[in-house]
Order: structure tokens, then C-alpha cells, then sequence
């Protein structure tokens, strides 16, 4: 398992990867070319994945997502060392919180 900030990163075996997120085209890249894990509603800083790469959204307020890494890759932030990953999947989680009367993703 791998952390950055706010992120956790489990890496998945070949069977635990839905077929659905293996025909997935994955979400769009940032202005600056980046697949964002979690971007930061304060600073602007984000989680990203600056190389190759496919992320891919599951369903649900609180829905984890797929990362698809073919050749590996980087995890970096403005505020974090980066992280190295090997090539894989992996399952990209957001921290929540509890609030009086609801849970949330926290917010960086």
C-alpha cells in the first residue's frame, strides 16, 4: 500500500480488476497533461499521475477509483516527495471524515 497525503494506493491483483474497468476509455488528463487522484480545494496543489496512464471512475459519492499503470509511474504533489509505483492496478481511495451528521472526503 502506498500513501500520499490525503490518498491511499492498494495494488490490485490481475483478478480483483473488473472487466468493465479493463474496456474503459479512463478520465480526462488536466490542462497540464496529468491524470488527478485528488486535487486540493485550498491550494489548487493536486495528487496526480504526470506519465502514462489510465484512471477510471467507479460509481458512488465516495467511489474509489482504478488506476491502470502499463509501464509504472510517479505520484506527485507540490507539497509530498514523490511516490514511485510498479506497473499495475490499483485501487485509489480518499480519506474521509465524519462530521455530525454526514461523511466527507476530506479536504485538503
Amino acid at each position: 500500500m502506498y500513501r500520499q497525503g490525503d490518498v491511499l494506493i492498494v495494488p490490485l491483483t490481475e483478478t480483483a480488476v473488473p472487466d468493465s474497468a479493463r474496456a474503459a476509455h479512463g478520465e480526462k488528463r488536466d490542462g497540464r497533461g496529468r491524470l488527478v487522484l485528488a486535487l486540493g480545494e485550498v491550494t489548487g496543489h493536486a495528487h496526480a499521475i504526470p506519465g502514462p496512464g489510465r484512471l477510471i471512475r467507479e460509481a458512488g459519492v465516495f467511489g474509489p477509483m482504478l488506476l491502470h499503470l502499463p509501464e509504472g509511474g510517479r505520484v506527485v504533489h507540490e507539497e509530498h516527495a514523490a511516490i514511485g509505483l510498479p506497473k499495475g492496478w490499483y485501487r485509489v481511495v480518499r480519506q474521509r471524515e465524519y462530521v455530525p451528521g454526514s461523511v466527507r472526503v476530506v479536504a485538503d
